[in-house]
């Protein structure tokens, strides 16, 4: 059976975020395109009727100034005609502004979600075509010598309409037919060679005033993708934050179940490997009297061991939980780490000698106290030289180093010969349970929980853990505590040294009662 990696663990539990990500981007794709195929524009729905939307914006808008420009036409218009005729084209001018106006505010009242937008825009596309023939009827000034007053009318009348409907680039454009049509015409009212280089000039203006509707409609466009992209990140994170606080949720509650597990364990284990522990050390010893046949001593030393074993990895286990839970209490006091360092190397020292290998010691015991956590500092020490001593082959070499740091700090260096780590391992035995595989083949069995809490316990005093390896040449781990642990020797107080008055002797009888 193949061994069990953290990759299929996290498949296991669910997609990873490039996944997800990859997933959410195929479905907007393919809701983007299905409502596309669904649409007369090629756009989404919601494209189009925002682009309906401006449309009936700029026309609800515009309503009272394009009244007043025709009016102001009209009245203008009486130098060459009748009042009356200039009165009847102004008012047809003014229904179609109303007209369109009036669908404008009745679209943007409907419901965005059920509106026919095929429609409105139908609507909306023969609103602009009869505007603009209301507005070509000026070429009957042509006739009666205001051909002029009228070329530069229909300029501007091209003008307000391609800029008002560029958001429907079909209706700028059938718009502006009848109004070049209209522009055309003048040139054969006037036979003059000026007249004629005016109308093309006019023309090519309202080609310019259809290119700058084009361009507004792209720069709309651009501005709806924008937002629309805007909207889509802000759903995503709305929705990456519903499914963290979710996460949260069951983090909490999964931490809360592996407290109780942990303090049920805590109590339910510990009660029994107290008697296996004792009761086997009385039969391994023989206390009451010889085992009747040898091999019971070596099944008494087997349990005992066992029973050691199991009481220390509990132990670790719940060490390495309070850490994680942040429950670590550190019970700080002056502490001499030279010291403690020396008194773990002689405690390994039976280890180490029994598989023949050889300690290279380099410790400065000139080094001032610390405020630290004997035992936690003790657990550091006494983890990196069993791995040290664990992973080193029969005849290795270790070197431990204790000094003072460039930020005046202290460390503390252990390096073995043993096979080293693959640089792509290095993550996985910082892990909880984490075992390189050249140490799987080559050392002792263990639990993968000594790393951990040595990088757990350095943390919580502020320090610095470090780990380099490299295959066959071997593992070193430095542990570094900051230079604000670091206790400072106060120097020696000058005391002047007074004569002390003698005292005067006692004249006179002396009570021997007092």
């Amino acid at each position: 059976m193949s061994d069990l990696t953290v990759e299929m663990v996290q498949r296991g539990r669910g997609p990873s975020t490039e996944e997800a990500a990859r997933r959410l981007g195929v479905a907007r794709e393919i809701r983007s395109a299905r409502e596309k195929l669904t649409s007369q524009t090629g756009l989404e729905r919601a494209f189009d009727y925002e682009l309906l939307r401006h449309y009936a914006q700029y026309r609800a808008g515009a309503g009272i100034p394009l009244v007043m420009f025709a009016a102001v036409l009209a009245l203008a218009s009486t130098v060459w005609i009748a009042p009356p005729v200039a009165a009847a084209w102004a008012l047809a001018v003014i229904l179609m502004i109303t007209l369109n106006s009036t669908l404008s505010r009745r679209f943007l009242r409907a419901d965005p979600a059920t509106s026919p937008l095929a429609r409105w825009r139908r609507r909306f596309l023969i609103g602009e075509v009869l505007q603009s023939l209301s507005w070509a009827a000026m070429i009957g000034l042509g006739a009666t010598g205001g051909w002029t007053f009228a070329l530069f009318g229909l300029v501007i009348a091209s003008a307000v309409t391609t800029m008002l409907a560029a958001t429907v680039p079909l209706a700028a454009a059938a718009a502006l037919v009848p109004l070049a049509l209209a522009t055309v015409s003048l040139s054969a009212l006037s036979g003059e060679m000026d007249a004629a280089m005016l109308v093309v000039m006019a023309c090519g203006a309202q080609l310019f005033f259809l290119g700058l509707s084009r361009r507004l409609y792209a720069t709309t466009m651009g501005a709806l993708r924008s937002r629309a992209e805007k909207d889509a990140v802000f759903g995503e994170l709305e929705q990456a934050k519903a499914n963290s606080d979710e996460a949260r949720r069951r983090a909490e509650e999964a931490n809360l179940a592996k407290s109780r597990f942990l303090a049920t364990m805590s109590h339910e284990l510990r009660t029994p490997l107290n008697a296996i522990l004792g009761f086997s050390e009385v039969m391994k010893n023989e206390v009451f009297g010889t085992h009747t046949a040898p091999s019971y001593r070596e099944y008494s030393h087997d349990i005992h061991d066992s029973g050691l074993h199991l009481l220390n990895l509990i132990n670790e286990i719940l060490d390495l939980s309070r850490i994680e839970a942040g429950r670590y209490e550190l019970n700080e006091e002056a502490v001499q780490l030279a010291h403690i360092v020396e008194e773990c190397r002689h405690m390994m020292g039976l280890r180490a000698k029994a598989k023949n290998q050889t300690f290279h010691v380099l410790v400065d015991d000139s080094l001032p106290r610390l405020w630290a956590d004997e035992r936690a500092l003790r657990q550091i020490v006494l983890n990196l030289l069993s791995n040290a001593v664990k992973f080193t082959p029969p005849e290795g070499e270790i070197w431990l180093k204790v000094g003072w740091t460039a930020s005046g700090g202290q460390y503390v260096s252990v390096k073995d010969s043993g096979p080293g780590i693959p640089e792509d391992e290095l993550g996985t035995v910082l892990s909880s349970f984490g075992r390189g595989s050249l140490a799987i083949k080559t050392a002792e069995q263990g639990s993968g929980l000594g790393l951990p809490i040595v990088k757990g316990l350095v943390e919580l005093h502020g320090g610095w853990f470090k780990l380099t390896s490299k295959p066959r040449e071997g593992t070193e781990v430095v542990v570094t505590l900051p230079a604000t642990r670091v206790m400072d020797t106060l120097p020696a107080v000058e005391v002047d040294e007074a004569p002390v008055p003698a005292l005067a002797p006692v004249r006179g009888p002396v009570d021997r009662a007092a």
